[in-house]
């Protein structure tokens, strides 16, 4: 039986705002298999990015467990953390977070550099990656040369650079005109099905829901739809 890239018991993650405690997930469980699409939806405040950050490493709960990869990496340490931050998982984010300088083929090779890849290496990657996400002829180009949904594009292949099992992707077409945010997640559900891809992504657009296999909703940091588990097929 195949078990579960992702498992989520009782997770919480409260904030102080003064005298105040902002309870922004309050006792989630959540089971995510290898492969799945999984769209994650609330207003905002519900704490869905709060979910995504937690499962990426950006940011520790305040109790429950997370068991992804089969291990339990509320108890990494920073340095193991940072590992799995750097293998394990990768990340979209809604402003790109290019860096300005750099040509999209050296965002690509970016995060290789922290794994060790060798030069030579990174470059033969970085430019796949990009011919993958069809980008092949603006390697050279800055993201100030590129338009949003390039930029994105190009995001999508520095997420892939450490060729990690799930890829988080944070309001991926929040930055985009409607048809531009279609072929971003048309390219995130052709890496979903033919590269077996664990994808999750937090949305506002109902839209964009229907490129996933599974949609669950969030409301005042509970799930409240019950999909907690993948159905049965």
């Amino acid at each position: 039986m195949t078990e579960p890239i992702i498992h989520i018991t009782n997770l919480t993650r409260h904030f102080q705002m003064g005298e105040q405690t902002v309870r922004a997930l309050d006792g989630v469980d959540l089971t995510v298999m290898p492969g799945e699409f999984l769209a994650i939806m609330g207003p905002s405040g519900s704490g869905k990015s709060t979910l995504l950050y937690l499962i990426g490493g950006l940011d520790r709960p305040t109790g429950g467990e997370m068991q992804i990869n089969q291990r339990e990496i509320t108890q990494l340490d920073e340095n193991d953390l940072a590992g799995y931050r750097g293998k394990e998982v990768g990340f979209i984010f809604q402003a790109f977070h290019l860096v300005p300088t750099m040509t999209a083929v050296q965002n690509v090779e970016f995060p290789m550099i922290f794994s060790g890849v060798a030069p030579q290496q990174r470059r033969q990657q970085a430019l796949a990656l990009l011919e993958r996400v069809g980008l092949g002829d603006r390697t050279g180009h800055r993201p100030t040369e590129l338009s949003g949904g390039q930029q994105q594009r190009v995001a999508i292949a520095r997420a892939l650079a450490n060729d990690p099992r799930i890829v988080l992707a944070d309001e991926p077409t929040g930055n985009l005109d409607t048809q531009t945010g279609r072929e971003v997640m048309a390219l995130l559900g052709q890496l979903n099905r033919e590269e077996g891809r664990t994808i999750i992504i937090v949305t506002h657009d109902p839209g964009m829901t229907a490129y996933a296999t599974r949609t669950i909703h969030l409301l005042d940091g509970k799930i409240t739809n019950g999909a907690q588990e993948p159905q049965a097929q």
